[in-house]
């Protein structure tokens, strides 16, 4: 008696390849749009951060600061971001093992030790000053020209390989977004970060 000799033909196994292919190409995209999503909350949380320092230190001293030695904020290292709290002044430099602070750091740059990557991250675009937004904001730093002074700072990053930047900025104002931003028409309550420019959907 002959054994018989089961298996997948040539055709089955064309049409299950295929089948992973298409999988794959759907799958892909929204896989690293979700691991660029991840890297946001970065900013985020950091923002955040920055705005508690900021409220702490005008509870203090009744007025704020563009200064982030003076209000305490500094971010852990491996930083994707640069922080800005103030135009002018300097940022704090991160392409070494170690950061040394200064008195004058209205800002703090993204990690460059750990993220070299030049052609990525590019310095001299992620560590200039955010002075216009494109959601029509107050601009950067400490805004004293109404009757109640007005902080503003800002996050701008590098989530995927592209050369659009994230930014991301928060307010001690409630705002509501217009221009050409990802967030136009949106309300922004103080104390909330609100995408500016978001990487993501580039």
């Amino acid at each position: 008696m002959k054994k018989i000799m089961k298996g997948f033909t040539l055709i089955e196994l064309m049409i299950v390849v295929a089948i992973i292919g298409i999988l794959a190409a759907i799958a892909i995209p929204n896989f690293v749009k979700f691991q660029a999503r991840s890297k946001q909350s970065e900013a985020k949380a950091n923002l955040k951060a920055m705005f508690t320092a900021q409220k702490a230190y005008a509870a203090e001293k009744d007025k704020f600061s563009s200064l982030v030695g003076e209000i305490g904020f500094s971010p852990e290292r491996n930083n994707r971001f640069t922080y800005m709290s103030g135009t002018g002044g300097t940022k704090e430099t991160r392409s070494g093992a170690t950061a040394t602070p200064a008195a004058t750091n209205t800002g703090i740059e993204y990690d460059s030790f750990k993220y070299n990557d030049t052609a990525v991250f590019v310095n001299a675009t992620l560590v200039a000053d955010v002075t216009a937004s494109p959601c029509n904001f107050k601009q950067l730093g400490v805004d004293t020209s109404g009757t109640q002074p007005i902080w503003t700072g800002m996050a701008q990053g590098q989530v995927d390989t592209d050369t659009t930047l994230d930014l991301w900025s928060i307010s001690t104002d409630n705002r509501t977004a217009n221009g050409t931003c990802a967030s136009a028409s949106q309300n922004n309550p103080g104390g909330e970060p609100i995408v500016e420019t978001n990487d993501v959907n580039q």
